[in-house]
């Protein structure tokens, strides 16, 4: 790795780290314990895990804000509670079967969230449709070794295909007017804009890993001009 490939790593690193909120006193930065299988993983792959995860942390906290503010989505599928509807998207006993979803995944599953003859739950739809989708932009994987190779396109179209995403959450509506899905709130006393930079800190993070994948291998990124009013998503 060239010297200004491992600036580029480090820069990197420490906004993976500034993606996190700040730690307090009593919830100090952790640092995991080294595996054996790290011999087998290079800087670019120790950097690939820490994104996907942080990717993963940040969109759980997503669902978990949309489901508040939308309690309706998650009392479709029959859920107890809230934390047991995100934990059938992001729990340790996550089957990955949504029947609802129609078989449909990534950016197909998203725009169930704002077709109108849905009457599954949007939430669901639109979270587990950009977990797909960023899955897919890293092969279908969350642990990299020597042997991975990422494509930067795909994490470069990934990121675009989220700012399409979020500016469909703030804008599309129904026949009637009315938002698919409530999330940020420009109205009244106080302003949430907290959505919008969840999602925000998503498009940094593969923009940021498709520039490493990128230097890593000598490779190009085909940039894409568009408007996201307009866009259509990307293949990945």
């Amino acid at each position: 790795m060239t010297g200004s490939s491992r600036l580029l790593l480090v820069a990197v690193l420490l906004a993976l780290v500034g993606c996190n909120s700040t730690p307090d006193r009593d919830s100090p930065i952790k640092t995991r314990q080294f595996r054996m299988d790290d011999i087998a993983k290079s800087d670019v792959d120790m950097v690939a895990e820490i994104q996907i995860r942080f990717s993963m942390e940040h969109l759980r906290e997503l669902m978990e804000k949309l489901y508040r503010r939308n309690p309706r989505e998650w009392r479709k599928d029959g859920a107890a509670t809230l934390e047991q509807a995100v934990d059938k998207v992001f729990g340790a006993t996550r089957s990955g079967q949504f029947p609802e979803l129609r078989q449909l995944h990534g950016s197909d599953a998203i725009m169930l969230t704002f077709d109108e003859q849905y009457r599954g739950d949007r939430v669901l739809a639109f979270i587990e449709g950009l977990r797909g989708m960023i899955l897919a932009a890293h092969n279908g994987k969350q642990t990299f070794y020597l042997t991975d190779e990422l494509d930067p396109q795909k994490l470069y179209n990934a990121a675009r295909n989220i700012e399409i995403a979020t500016w469909k959450l703030g804008h599309t509506r129904d026949s009637a007017g009315r938002l698919f899905l409530v999330s940020n709130e420009t109205a009244g006393p106080v302003i949430n804009l907290s959505y919008e930079r969840l999602l925000g800190k998503l498009i940094a993070l593969q923009d940021g890993m498709a520039r490493i994948v990128a230097q890593s291998g000598n490779r190009r990124i085909k940039t894409i001009i568009q408007s996201v009013a307009s866009a259509v998503f990307m293949p990945i």
